[in-house]
């Protein structure tokens, strides 16, 4: 005789150790991940074409976190809003960089945290942004394609600059300066010797200059010597004149009373017996002169003047 099976029962120790089971997976995937994170965003003014969300996001080569949302910005549409979940403590600064880079041979792009100064303040939330807002900078390609546009650019510039260089005109003025260097070239060769004899003689000169050069180099220490022996001498007359004329302007302060007494009683007195000289002066010369008509005047006395008619 066949047990009855009680498919019932069956059924539901099925659906409970099924329960049970994704219970314990559950339970287990959230013990394995006991991380808290913090949510911040960067905004992308390049294609993020390869990022997927979910896709790493690392500081230093580091896993700090994940990209948790890839839309266009709603303001902007002409960037990236990324939605970062990064593990809280990691520090990002305010003058950290999200780049987009490349892991490995995948292909897969990732968000690569750089920069984070010890100086920098920590990154906070500004007014109208629900998240702080990390700043970003062009990836490795972008940085590439930037240098490749500008090298091309340059290089068409050097081009058209050559073509501008290398026009009839400037070609005709090339080949005559050719043409003149070649005759220059020849005429030299033409007068080596005289070219010579000017380089000898120049040697000559400089040897001559040099050995000149060496004489000044030995003379000129003595005559600096000499030139400050003057000028000490110089400065020692300067010296002593200043102090006679110290002395003379003293003797000229002592002397000053006599001088004015002198100059208003004696000059007076001066010129009274000045003139008196000058009267006796001009007495004796008429005596003089009547002693020169009559010398016997001395000792007869002066002749009286002849008498008049009738007297």
């Amino acid at each position: 005789m066949e047990p009855k099976v009680n498919y019932v029962v069956v059924g539901a120790f099925v659906l409970l150790l099924g329960a049970l089971l994704v219970g314990v997976v559950l339970w287990l995937g959230k013990g394995f991940d006991q991380k808290t994170y913090d949510r911040y965003y960067a905004y992308m003014e390049e294609s993020v074409a390869g990022l997927g969300v979910d896709a790493a996001v690392k500081y230093r080569g580091v896993e700090i976190g994940s990209v948790k949302e890839i839309v266009l910005d709603p303001v902007n549409p002409e960037r990236v809003r990324l939605t970062l979940d990064i593990v809280r403590g990691t520090p990002i600064k305010e003058d950290t960089l999200a780049i987009l880079d490349v892991q490995g041979l995948t292909g897969l792009a990732i968000v690569d945290l750089t920069g984070g100064s010890l100086d920098s303040p920590p990154l906070e939330a500004q007014p109208g942004e629900p998240y702080p807002v990390i700043k970003t900078g062009p990836s490795l390609f972008v940085r590439f394609d930037r240098a490749a546009t500008r090298l091309f650019t340059n290089m068409n510039r050097v081009t058209e600059n050559i073509d501008t260089l290398l026009d009839e005109k400037n070609r005709t003025l090339l080949s005559q300066l050719l043409t003149d260097m070649s005759t220059l070239s020849q005429t030299m060769a033409a007068k080596k010797t005289l070219l010579d004899e000017g380089i000898t003689n120049a040697a000559k000169s400089m040897k001559t200059l040099a050995q000149t050069t060496k004489i000044l180099n030995e003379e000129i220490p003595f005559l600096i010597e000499r030139m400050y022996g003057s000028a000490d001498a110089l400065e020692a007359m300067a010296e002593k004149v200043g102090q006679t004329s110290t002395a003379v302007k003293s003797v000229v302060k002592d002397t000053k009373p006599d001088i004015e007494r002198f100059s208003q009683q004696t000059l007076n007195e001066m010129s009274v017996l000045v003139a008196e000289l000058r009267e006796l002066t001009a007495t004796l010369q008429r005596a003089a002169e009547q002693l020169e008509q009559e010398p016997n005047s001395l000792l007869f006395g002066r002749t009286p003047p002849p008498r008049g008619p009738g007297e």
